[in-house]
């Protein structure tokens, strides 16, 4: 029921979710109550001499208190409240669900009060229907609720971000988990969710690695590195054990690196990642700088010209029903030195105008062979178009005037893996579509023309998409995919 209660006589309930909050919110939330009363009523429940507890409404306490401490408020203000009863889970149960009407909260504090509602019976599915979240999200929390003490704590204080936290959750190893995060304390560069997600699954990393290969056995040895080496272990297959000092190592060789190839191409700026592809939260807040391929030379042209009247001449072979096996044969391998030349020809790297240059950057990826290589993506932290100069600029790059109604093979397949994520993310979340899609691609690839192309670039064996490094900024299909794979318990693949 709801009733007038005495400010003095309300006390903050111990049961009450929320353990974090944000100073400058709730210094705002005073004022606003300063000025305009208390807009919204307090849940609370009563407790011992007299005191009622609050369990919904701790920020709105602090600040009445606040309030009637400097003097604003007198210190037996009346305070509209609707007492409740019940079972402790329940009263947790609605101090949750009036915490998410208000400030986001912490994800450790969403962590523990889900917690506590399953242990007192319910089920992640009661959780998300209750609040009208998805079922994901709701065991995403539960399992931040199972990190390792330290990393729990870190996130509850918000030393690290909600991806880091998910990062060390890659496995439930909680012992593992404390020990990168203690490794980590010391390190001078800066940290990312793939860092921690790359340590936590690599107790010890194989000298055929590419940050392995990028440091080097010596390098890594002089700076105190231990090797464990099995009987018939080779340089490729022996164990590295100090992973934290092999990735401060690799972040130092790969920052080098990243100055050169800076000066190299007159860059801005190129920032390393030890990572194979540039991930979203790197790209976060940049503008990219879609420039065109550069264009073909005459003498480039007519090799491109002769290679394709090669291909069409040897595919006749194939056409041919007469053919002899062996011709067969030696066209099929003919064929495949004429497209990777073809390939070779087509797959030119973007070309970025030198007016721009002065305020572009591009990313340095480890390649898995253990270079550091340069992605032919560029990016700016500033507005492209600053002045006539610059826009005449973007305009020869294509970012400002499409060539007639052509759209660059780039962005032709940029926009390809855009539609492969989304098809993807429906297959995930419907197994009769996912059926259906099966039985078409397993009919589909059963034709007889042998210049036909793959219905789908969805394959088991293959995370990957026409574009290499190619990932789709703010794209609600790219996200709810990356969402939807860290989700998915992949321990089994250790095993």
């Amino acid at each position: 029921m709801i009733q007038s209660i005495p400010l003095k006589k309300l006390v903050p309930s111990p049961r009450n979710v929320r353990k974090s909050s944000d100073v400058l919110a709730d210094l705002q939330l005073r004022a606003d109550i300063a000025a305009r009363g208390l807009l919204q009523n307090l849940v609370v429940r009563k407790g011992k001499r007299g005191k009622f507890e609050v369990e919904a409404g701790g920020r709105r306490l602090a600040a009445l208190q606040a309030l009637a401490e400097e003097g604003t408020l007198p210190k037996n203000h009346e305070v509209t409240c609707l007492v409740i009863e019940g079972e402790e889970s329940e009263v947790r149960e609605a101090s949750l669900a009036e915490n998410f009407q208000r400030l986001a909260m912490n994800p450790a504090d969403e962590a523990q009060a889900f917690a506590s509602i399953i242990e007192a019976g319910a089920t992640p599915e009661d959780v998300a229907r209750r609040f009208g979240l998805t079922v994901r999200f709701v065991e995403g929390r539960l399992r931040l609720a199972s990190l390792a003490p330290c990393v729990f704590e870190a996130l509850a204080e918000g030393t690290i971000t909600l991806d880091m936290a998910k990062a060390y959750g890659a496995i439930s190893d909680v012992e593992r988990q404390a020990h990168v995060y203690a490794e980590l304390q010391d390190a001078w560069y800066q940290i990312t969710p793939d860092t921690i997600r790359r340590m936590v699954l690599d107790a010890t990393v194989r000298g055929s690695d590419p940050r392995a290969v990028l440091v080097g056995r010596d390098a890594y040895i002089g700076a105190g590195g231990r090797i464990e080496r099995e009987l018939f272990d080779d340089d490729a297959s022996e164990s590295w054990i100090d992973v934290a000092l092999l990735e401060d190592l690799a972040h130092k060789a790969m920052e080098e690196a990243a100055k050169k190839t800076a000066l190299e191409y007159g860059l801005a700026w190129v920032r390393p990642t030890l990572g194979t592809y540039v991930s979203h939260d790197l790209v976060e807040g940049l503008s990219r700088l879609p420039c065109e391929p550069a264009p073909m030379t005459e003498q480039e042209a007519k090799e491109l010209g002769e290679l394709e009247a090669d291909y069409d001449r040897v595919a006749a072979v194939l056409e041919d029903e007469d053919s002899h096996e062996d011709e067969v044969a030696k066209a099929e391998q003919e064929l495949v030195v004429i497209d990777r030349a073809m390939r070779a020809l087509n797959d030119r790297p973007p070309v970025l105008a030198d007016e721009l240059k002065p305020e572009a950057g591009a990313f340095l990826v480890l390649s898995r062979n253990g270079e550091p290589t340069l992605v032919p993506q560029f990016y700016t932290e500033t507005e492209v178009i600053a002045d006539e100069g610059v826009v005449e600029a973007v305009e020869e790059c294509g970012a400002v005037k499409p060539k007639g109604s052509s759209l660059s093979q780039r962005l032709l397949d940029e926009l390809a893996v855009q539609r492969r994520d989304i098809l993807a993310i429906h297959l995930a979340n419907d197994p009769a579509l996912a059926l259906d899609f099966m039985v078409f691609t397993l009919a589909d690839a059963d034709g007889h023309d042998w210049r036909a192309r793959k219905a789908s670039t969805l394959v088991g064996s293959v995370a990957s998409g026409p574009v290499a490094g190619f990932e789709a900024k703010d794209a609600p299909a790219s996200a709810a995919l990356a969402e939807f794979a860290g989700s998915l318990d992949e321990s089994w693949r250790s095993g």
